[in-house]
């Protein structure tokens, strides 16, 4: 065998590695990714707005405790603990 043959023989099992289908990771079977742009769109249509905030360590921990405690998303428990202390 020609040292050109065995290159393309290399090459014809990378492509066939590669079309085999996705690497098993931890989100495979999971729903499909939604891009950035479709989420916005989303989350508009959901009536959510992004708010950006800068808080203390000790605070982010004590919110991610919290919500797996309670199995509810951080952004679902920021959002009950201002309303209740807003009142609204």
């Amino acid at each position: 065998m020609k040292k050109t043959d065995l290159e393309k023989q290399k090459a014809l099992k990378l492509k066939g590695k590669l079309n085999a289908g996705p690497p098993l990771t931890r989100h495979t079977g999971a729903a499909p990714a939604v891009n950035r742009r479709d989420q916005r769109r989303l989350d508009q249509a959901a009536g959510l707005v992004s708010f950006p905030i800068k808080l203390h360590q000790p605070v982010i921990s004590a919110l991610n405790a919290k919500a797996q405690a309670d199995e509810i998303s951080v952004n679902e428990l920021v959002n009950t603990l201002l309303a209740e202390a807003l009142k609204v």
